[in-house]
């Protein structure tokens, strides 16, 4: 049996994996989960006598088949429990990520089906990330990038954004720069200063927050939209 510990460093591979690509770095993995690198590298040891995941010296972990479907199903837990916590018990976006990490490695299968069954099964969390499927299958590519990225001119709708800092998600809400959202970006300062338009108002965005947000282009009928 796995313990709660061993859980996270799983999914934060997965999660890492997905958005920089592997092998994950030791480095970090040890920013990511407020630890130092001799407590991953121990870790790492662990998860690797286990089957778990792969390790290249001086490059860094993969995760295995079987290290990936238990980070999925980990993530399945986590993404799901945000979404009940979130649309049956008014938290706010800001909110649930701890609830949820606190929760995820101790709910029953049958729990989770209740839940997802109460939820429509629905595909995203509240921050817009995808839940894994029931079957815990690999996620589809990411074809989203981030909104510090983009162009001066372009418009885009937000597709996630990153539930690391809550005091960030607040910012976001409160100025309407949500899941769904349009946007379109006004200005780029060379103070790395985003300047987005979101209905009708404009929002200004330090570099470091554009970063967790991560956008895609608008599909067809997005695009056919005319703002009032």
């Amino acid at each position: 049996m796995l313990s709660d510990v061993m859980e996270d460093y799983l999914k934060a591979i997965y999660v890492l994996e997905r958005e920089d690509g592997a092998p994950v770095r030791t480095s970090a993995l040890a920013e990511y989960l407020g630890v130092t690198p001799p407590t991953v590298t121990s870790m790492i040891e662990k998860l690797e006598e286990r089957g778990l995941l792969d390790r290249e010296k001086y490059k860094g972990v993969e995760l295995t088949e079987e290290g990936e479907t238990v980070a999925l199903e980990v993530l399945r837990h986590h993404r799901l429990i945000e979404s009940y916590l979130a649309e049956h018990l008014d938290y706010e976006w800001s909110e649930v990520h701890e609830e949820a990490d606190a929760l995820e490695h101790h709910i029953s299968e049958e729990f989770e089906r209740r839940v997802a069954a109460a939820l429509g099964d629905p595909r995203v969390d509240p921050h817009g990330d995808p839940i894994p499927t029931e079957d815990l299958s690999p996620l589809a590519d990411d074809d989203t990038v981030a909104l510090a990225s983009v162009s001066e001119g372009d418009t885009v709708v937000v597709a996630r954004v990153s539930d690391r800092d809550d005091d960030h998600l607040d910012y976001l809400a409160a100025r309407g720069v949500e899941p769904g959202a349009r946007l379109d970006v006004v200005d780029i300062a060379p103070i790395d200063l985003i300047t987005v338009r979101v209905d009708d108002r404009d929002v200004h965005l330090p570099t470091s927050i554009a970063s967790a947000i991560r956008v895609r282009a608008p599909d067809d009928a997005e695009a056919d939209e005319v703002p009032a």
